[in-house]
């Protein structure tokens, strides 16, 4: 432990030594270099010694430093520092001591510096720190030797920033640290004329200390002192060292700077002109003092204040009058403090941007700064936070201008291409509107996915656009951004709704007053009663506004006039304004009226606001103020209106204004100093309502005053509701560009900056913003060369081919069509368009509609990242890359457009909000009607046709979970073309119905058509009505489709429409030869199954038979098996009757009326069926071929007696009868007179007499059948005359040349068959109550007299 304690002492005694060494070194080389003889010196004392030209003071007191040096006790660190600087610093500071022994001297005191000697904590260090300061920066230069003095000044630089990096340094006193600033400043202008080595050290050297200084700055503490208005510390405070004084000193200091002016001579003549080396200096410094500084500045008070109004005010007055490199200086400081202090800039901001970016980005600005402002402005849109609090903070409040909205128009006129090559202004102005869009994009998709993460699934929903406003909200009142975050949101944007709609009344306000004051009532921008507060501020921030028309209100005497007025006036701040200023930024907001007593009440209105705000007691009353302001009108109308002849002199205008402040006058210097600014620059009194172009002195003072109410500058971070509405205002110029651009640029990265910023757009347009989204897909489809009518295929193809930028656009149109496809509305016309294109240039591959995985679809659609992976598909690289593979153009074409997954589109559909899914489906339909398409061959029109029915298909397919909800309007469209001017069914119709069938066959077999099968069903009727030669072009298929929906899928179709369609089909397309076979066999294995055969089907299985069987060539035996099957359903009818009326398919509501239930009865009634089923046989009987015909008797006589129990009732059977039987004879009958009558028509004429034989017989067997229940009818009298009749008629059968009739051979055993069995079972009796046996009788005699004794031995009565 010794050992070490003593090595320590060892080095301390070492370094200490060393130190000493140094001192005698330093002490020693100032003396030699004052002692060197001056050879002028020795030509005329040679016997006089050096020392006794100097002071004898400095040099006793190196000589007494070099006395303490060797000490053996001595320790330099707890030594007073003045001990060994001061002998130095008198060198320094002495007259007499040539300049080289000061440059000596000033590198002794760098040394003694920077080997830190001393300390903050050493004492007697505040003292020799501060004395160091006075010394050096006092130190007298030689004027004969400019290099040595130059070698000088280089040393007082360099211990200069010595004593500010000094750990001591803390504590200089402010006043220290202004005068070492303001030293290196002198020498930076002295340096101006001398040598560039020193120059830029002293450039330097400033910039060094400034570092310094202010890199503590966010250490200093606030002081009370701070807080007041006075420009001084408090004695207390300094005594602490340098701090926020010094800064406040040094940054004033600095802006002043901004102020300087060179005298220039040119002609004999001196003029003052703009510095600007020291401009673009003093804003390095001051942006060096923000970025240390940074947003500790909004801590201190006064520093603030500085900023905002001293600096802020040089800035916007020389950022449009200087040179670019000052403008882009000056828009890096506004970056700078808009980082750092954004809170307490919110108007100085919006001024910046008013009077300086958006001025000199106006036309006739000199080019380069032009290029610097846009340059600007896009600097600033690349700050994480500004697009979103610049919409926020300027945008959607009413009383300042659209800065974002503005900003972005700029860069899209500085981007529209207006020539054939882009200069590097439009280029730089595009990237820029790229920032804006992926900023927004990016940030919209994250607050997708954020939410997504917090609620666990998709949604979209970012609020109503457009916004309504649904009450009255004060549109000038600022609410602040409360932990509501939501609520405040939809509080600006409805807030942007309300400037929007102001925006709208000041043009109506200009065309008519009164409709514009009403406009506002009606969007509730005003309350009701009117509020006086709104309409002031209506007049005073919306721009453009007719200034006479305000001028007329404001003057009206109506009370509420009068309190628009004061509210009005309360708007402006005349704090720290002279009146002259005051009424000048008053009188501009609107023209004087010019009736007096008007005039008097705005110029009262002005005097009570001025004198309540009046910065001194100049005036001794309001009305003084009043007389004293009319007095000025007159003096500038007296001044400046050409018709005056004798003009006021400044005499007269202080005569005329004596004793009008209170009985006193008003000062001299005053009258004068004000009559000389109304002479020379008048009261502007116009009503022009142009936009205030320039920044003068009296709007800066107004521009102060409004910022000390104003809420601060918002601070918020992005919302997808803002971030949709902030596009939304700018998207019209914005799409525009963004074509134009990629439509005249031909550099490859200009176009893949366009493609990405196509897709950024669609990824915003998708919330709630599909008109963009649908603008934007039309521009960029026609850059596909695909919608070129005027072209020839050939020419179509050979552009595509030849081209990097349609392939870059159609890739870029279907990977956004994949993309966004939920979002798309009326785009999905262009893009079917270029769809059909693309097929009938055969570049679209076989497999187009290939099912792909949706998941990895939809995952894609909600990479944010996906513009950045469709840079890598089309490139110079990629086409290069092709052709050394050898690909032909054909192959290189159909890579491009395999990329595009075109079929994805609608195999993945299932995600298609409703309103998507029928604007594809509507263009679709359109497009196969042939709108907007232009064929060249029919062959190309029926592919083109026959693809748009695929792909229908496909999408249904694809959403039947939800045909039911939006095939109606499908079938609206079919509807809707049917009616086209020009529209040809061929082959629309055709390639629809076989579409159509596809679809049914595939909805049935995965059991998806329930409660979508009468929909279908309905089009496919519509197509085969459209054009019904379709049944026969398209029979095999047709006849194909049905036979497997019968034969497969029975059970499955539930509908009348369905079975009626597929039936109908069967039959239509079955009756050619070729496909006869098969529909037969179709029909009887539907019907050889007693499960198939349903009361929904039942009716239109007859009609389908009943039509093969009337085919004239069809065969005998399947008509027979056919007939077999028909009369064995009777069994199936039966059954049903037993089982009750109501369908077992169906059900019926207890609401639902007593029709309704009547008419279920009578469709699913087994008897009207049965009606139908010997309807359908009847017809059959009345076949031309024989052996059908008598078939048919016999199958309709089966079907009778199988229904017997369904025939039970009187009334059914009568019914029956009459409408079956007693018709079928009536028919045979007639059909063979009608044969008799014909020539050559013996054999038909014999065939059909003997069916009518059999029918004869079937009805007298039926008619034994059935008595029983006939019987039992009222009406049964009529009914037996009604088959007595027809045996009569038939009896009585004349053939004509054919012979006689072998009817009445057969018609007496019937009548006796009948007649005996009724007298059996005591049906006809002689003693019955009515006179049935007396009819019979006679009718007998009639018919046929010999069997009156047979049948009737009694007679006609008993007795």
């Amino acid at each position: 432990m010794d050992n070490m304690e003593e090595d320590e002492d060892k080095k301390s005694k070492r370094k200490q030594l060393g130190l000493s060494c140094m001192l005698n070194t330093e002490v020693g080389a100032v003396l030699a270099v004052i002692r060197q003889p001056n050879p002028g010196m020795y030509h005329h004392h040679l016997h006089h010694h050096p020392d006794d030209n100097y002071d004898a003071s400095v040099l006793q007191s190196l000589k007494s430093l070099r006395a303490l040096l060797f000490n053996p006790q001595q320790e330099w660190r707890m030594t007073d520092p003045s001990v060994y600087v001061s002998p130095f610093l008198d060198v320094i500071q002495s007259d007499d001591i040539p300049a080289t022994a000061t440059a000596v001297a000033l590198q002794s005191v760098l040394k003694i510096l920077r080997l830190g000697m001393f300390d903050e904590k050493t004492p007697g260090a505040r003292d020799v720190i501060n004395s160091a300061v006075t010394a050096i920066t006092g130190c007298r230069l030689e004027k004969t030797n400019p290099v040595a003095e130059d070698a000088v000044m280089m040393r007082i630089l360099h211990v200069l920033t010595a004593i500010m990096r000094h750990r001591a340094s803390v504590l200089l006193t402010d006043q220290s640290v202004c005068i070492v600033v303001n030293t290196c400043f002198q020498v930076v202008r002295q340096s101006a004329n001398r040598g560039d080595l020193l120059q830029r050290t002293a450039r330097y050297t400033m910039h060094e200390l400034v570092q310094i200084i202010y890199s503590r700055f966010p250490d200093i503490e606030v002081k009370d002192w701070e807080n007041s208005e006075s420009d001084t510390e408090e004695d207390g405070y300094m005594e602490s060292g340098y701090g926020i004084g010094s800064a406040i000193d040094i940054f004033h200091f600095l802006c002043s700077l901004m102020n300087v002016m060179d005298i220039v001579e040119s002609d004999g003549m001196s003029y003052p002109a703009t510095d600007e080396n020291t401009k673009v200096f003093a804003l390095y410094l001051i942006n060096s003092c923000i970025e240390l500084s940074g947003d500790s500045i909004g801590k201190h008070p006064k520093l603030l204040r500085m900023i905002q109004d001293d600096l802020f005010h040089h800035l916007i007055y020389y950022g449009v009058s200087s040179s670019p490199l000052i403008l882009s200086m000056i828009s890096s400081t506004v970056l700078n403090l808009y980082h750092f202090l954004r809170r307490s800039i919110r108007l100085q901001l919006e001024a910046f941007f008013s009077f300086v970016l958006l001025r000199v980005a106006f036309p006739g600005s000199p080019f380069g700064l032009q290029e610097v402002a846009v340059e600007a402005m896009i600097n600033f849109c690349r700050q994480p936070c500004f697009i979103t609090e610049a919409y926020v903070n300027y945008d959607c409040d009413p009383t300042f201008r659209n800065v974002f909205e503005e900003v972005c128009k700029v860069l899209c006129k500085y981007a529209f291409p207006t020539g054939a090559l882009l200069t590097s202004i439009q280029v730089q102005a595009f990237e820029g509107l790229a920032i804006i869009f992926h900023y927004i994009a990016d940030r919209i998709d994250k607050d997708e996915d954020d939410e997504e993460d917090k609620e666990g699934s998709k949604s979209r929903s970012c609020g109503p656009y457009p916004v309504e406003i649904t009450e009255y909200r004060p549109f000038w009142e600022e609410q602040p951004k409360g932990e509501d975050i939501n609520s405040w949101i939809d509080y600006v944007r409805v807030r942007k709704v309300q400037k929007r709609k102001i925006l709208i009344a000041g043009s109506h306000y200009n065309r008519d007053d009164r409709k514009g004051l009403e406009y506002l009532k009606i969007t509730k921008l005003i309350s009701d009663p009117p509020n006086a507060k709104a309409y002031a501020y209506f007049f005073r921030y919306t721009p453009k506004l007719d200034k006479t028309t305000i001028g007329e209100f404001l003057g009206d005497p109506d009370v509420f006039h009068v309190q628009v007025l004061k509210e009005f006036t309360n708007t402006f701040e005349f704090t720290g304004m002279n009146l002259d200023s005051s009424l000048r930024t008053y009188l501009e907001s609107f023209r004087l009226p010019g009736e007096s007593q008007k005039i008097q009440r705005v110029v009262e209105a002005f005097s009570d606001r001025f004198y309540d705000q009046q910065s001194s007691d100049l005036f001794a009353s309001k009305d003084a103020v009043m007389i004293f302001c009319y007095s000025i009108i007159m003096l500038n109308t007296d001044q400046h209106n050409p018709q005056v002849k004798k003009r006021m002199t400044e005499e007269d205008f202080i005569k005329n204004n004596r004793s009008i402040n209170g009985g006193n006058d008003l000062p001299r210097e005053y009258l004068c100093e004000l009559f000389q600014s109304i002479s020379t620059n008048a009261l502007s009194l116009d009503d022009s309502a142009g936009p205030v172009v320039e920044m003068n002195p009296n709007r800066w003072v107004q521009l102060i005053n409004r910022s000390k109410i104003m809420q601060p500058f918002i601070l918020c971070d992005f919302d997808r509701s803002l971030g949709r509405d902030m596009f939304a205002a700018i998207a019209g110029p914005s799409v525009a560009t963004v074509a134009a651009v990629f439509e005249h640029c031909d550099e490859e990265e200009v176009l893949h900056e366009c493609i990405e910023a196509l897709f950024s757009i669609a990824r915003i347009a998708q919330y709630g913003l599909e008109d963009t989204l649908d603008e934007l897909l039309c521009s960029f489809c026609k850059f596909t060369t695909l919608l070129n009518p005027y072209a020839s295929a050939e020419e179509t193809l050979y552009a595509f081919s030849h081209d990097m930028k349609p392939k870059m656009a159609i890739l870029a149109v279907f990977n956004i069509a994949n993309a966004f496809k939920d979002s798309i509305k009326g785009g999905w016309r262009t893009i079917i368009d270029c769809l059909l294109k693309l097929k009938r240039l055969k570049l679209l591959p076989q497999s187009v509609m290939e099912t792909e995985n949706p998941s990895s679809n939809s995952e894609q659609s909600k990479n944010p990242g996906m513009n950045t992976k469709f840079g890598n598909l089309m490139s110079m690289e990629s086409v290069e890359e092709a052709l050394n593979l050898g690909l032909s153009e054909f192959e290189q074409n159909m890579a491009i457009i395999q990329q595009c997954r075109i079929g994805s589109i609608f195999s993945t559909s299932l995600t298609l909000p409703e309103d998507s899914l029928l604007n594809l489906g509507r263009c679709i339909i359109f497009a196969a009607a042939g709108k907007g398409q232009k064929f060249s061959t029919p062959v190309e029109e029926e592919e083109t046709v026959g693809f748009c029915w695929e792909l229908i298909s496909s999408m249904a397919l694809a959403n039947a979970h939800r045909l039911s909800t939006f095939w109606p309007y499908y079938h609206e469209y079919l509807l809707e073309v049917s009616q086209f001017p020009l529209f040809s069914p061929i082959p629309f119709s055709e390639k629809a119905i076989i579409s159509l069938m596809k679809m049914c066959l595939k909805l049935l077999a995965s059991d998806q058509m329930e409660g979508s099968e009468e929909l279908i069903f309905k089009s496919i009727i519509l197509m085969w009505r459209m054009e019904k030669e379709i049944l026969d072009t398209c029979c095999e298929f047709l006849l194909h489709s049905a036979s497997r929906m019968i034969t497969e899928y029975p059970s499955k179709l539930h509908t009348h429409l369905g079975w009626m369609s597929v039936l109908h089909l069967l039959s239509s397309t079955g009756r050619h030869p070729e496909t006869y076979d098969h529909g037969v066999e179709t029909l009887l294995q539907l019907m050889s199954d007693r499960n198939n055969i349903t009361r929904t089907n039942y009716t239109y299985c007859i009609d389908c038979a009943f039509a093969f069987v009337a085919l004239r060539n069809s065969r005998v035996e399947k008509n027979v098996k056919i007939m077999d099957l028909l009369a064995e359903s009777a069994t199936l009818l039966v059954e049903w009757y037993k089982g009750g009326y109501s369908d077992p398919g169906s059900s019926i509501g207890s609401n639902g009326g007593s029709t309704l239930i009547e008419e279920s009865s009578r469709i699913y009634n087994p008897i009207s069926f049965f009606q139908r089923l010997g309807e359908s046989l009847k017809k059959t009987s009345l076949a031309r071929r024989e052996e059908v015909r008598n078939h048919a008797v016999a199958s309709l006589e089966r079907s009778f007696i199988l229904a017997e129990e369904l025939l039970a009732t009187p009334t059914s059977c009568i019914n029956s009868f009459y409408n079956v039987i007693f018709a079928m004879v009536d028919d045979l009958h007639e059909k063979m007179l009608q044969y008799s009558r014909r020539e050559n028509a013996e054999r038909e004429t014999r065939s059909m007499e003997g069916t009518l034989k059999i029918a004869m017989q079937v009805l007298a067997d039926m008619y034994l059948l059935f008595l029983k229940p006939i019987s039992e009818s009222n009406n049964f009298r009529t009914f037996w005359l009604g088959i007595l009749r027809r045996m009569d008629t038939c009896m009585k059968a004349e053939l004509g040349e054919y012979g006689e009739s072998k009817l009445p051979d057969v018609i007496p055993d019937l009548l006796r068959k009948m007649v005996m069995s009724m007298k059996e079972k005591e049906i006809l009796k002689i003693t019955g109550e009515d006179d049935l046996w007396e009819t019979t009788f006679y009718q007998i005699q009639w018919i046929a007299p010999a069997l009156t004794d047979d049948l009737f031995p009694e007679g006609i009565n008993a007795s």
